[in-house]
């Protein structure tokens, strides 16, 4: 019976890993200096997603690179959030995140633009499926603080279903308020 339930939490494992993309962020050594020498230690940071709006990141640190990598992929499978997308393509609406000194401006694009960001930001972009989005990176340009930034932001996010939902209104009429205020 035992023996079942691991074997069914490895085939579960296995088809979360199909699902799931790892994006790389950065890898970083770090000596520490000893009676005998350096001792060298990496810590990476690894953004993951599944393409449809879920997307989570992690560090970890170990002795050698695919440890530290292998850490930072279960830390970032354990911390995912949903982000709420406009046609399954970009933001609904523009948003700004800070962290520290890392700040990020995040805007909704329309179809055909692509994904305009730097590093970073273009990796947690990629693992959450977003295709169109224009993204300014200001102040601090240290990976992990413009990670999240951009975490920061899309954690603001809200959809108009759930606006409308807070407010006792019905989508359309936050829609329609919307573009009236634009023409006037």
């Amino acid at each position: 019976m035992a023996k079942e339930a691991s074997n069914e939490r490895s085939r579960r494992s296995e088809r979360e890993d199909v699902e799931h993309v790892e994006k790389l962020v950065s890898v970083n050594r770090v000596a520490k200096v000893v009676k005998g020498g350096k001792n060298f230690r990496f810590s990476a940071l690894v953004v993951v997603g599944d393409g449809k709006g879920r997307v989570g990141y992690g560090s970890g640190k170990a002795r050698e690179v695919p440890d530290a990598v292998r850490k930072a992929t279960d830390q970032a499978k354990r911390n995912m959030i949903r982000v709420p997308l406009r046609e399954g393509r970009t933001l609904h609406h523009d948003i700004t995140g800070t962290f520290g000194s890392g700040r990020v401006h995040l805007r909704s694009a329309v179809p055909g633009t692509g994904i305009i960001a730097g590093g970073p930001m273009r990796a947690v972009f990629e693992a959450l499926g977003v295709g169109d989005v224009v993204s300014k990176s200001m102040g601090s340009s240290n990976p992990h603080s413009m990670v999240k930034a951009t975490f920061e932001a899309l954690k603001a996010i809200h959809s108009p279903r759930s606006i409308a939902a807070k407010r006792g209104k019905k989508v359309s009429e936050i829609i329609s308020r919307k573009s009236s205020t634009v023409e006037a």
